[in-house]
């Protein structure tokens, strides 16, 4: 019998492969938002697409989001395409339902006494 073969630990602390492996699928690219700036270190924009938006820096947003008639608050990592040069979704990110949404604002304070 053929042994199969092992799979090579990975040195990478990220489960989710390399960054800017590529996009993640989508329907069109979205056009590019204007930014507004609003209360807090993050900026607000909204789309042509009418999803609210904000930048966190470093290539990190959160979008309000419709799909399948849900809503989801996606949290996630940006990069740059360099064959057009369009800011893209990445793999690397979550979209949390409403529900689990309301539950992370119920526990920003534990969170946020449990930070060093």
């Amino acid at each position: 019998m053929p042994r199969d073969k092992k799979r090579v630990a990975s040195d990478s602390d990220s489960d989710s492969g390399p960054e800017d492996r590529g996009p993640a699928k989508k329907g069109k690219p979205a056009p590019a938002a204007k930014a507004a700036p609003r209360g807090g270190n993050a900026s607000a924009s909204v789309g042509g697409d009418d999803e609210p938006s904000w930048h966190l820096g470093k290539n990190k947003h959160v979008k309000v989001r419709q799909f399948k008639g849900q809503t989801y608050i996606d949290i996630r990592e940006y990069y740059v395409d360099q064959s057009t040069m369009d800011t893209k979704p990445g793999k690397k990110g979550i979209s949390l339902t409403c529900e689990q949404y309301q539950k992370l604002k119920g526990i920003i304070d534990e969170i946020d006494h449990a930070l060093p």
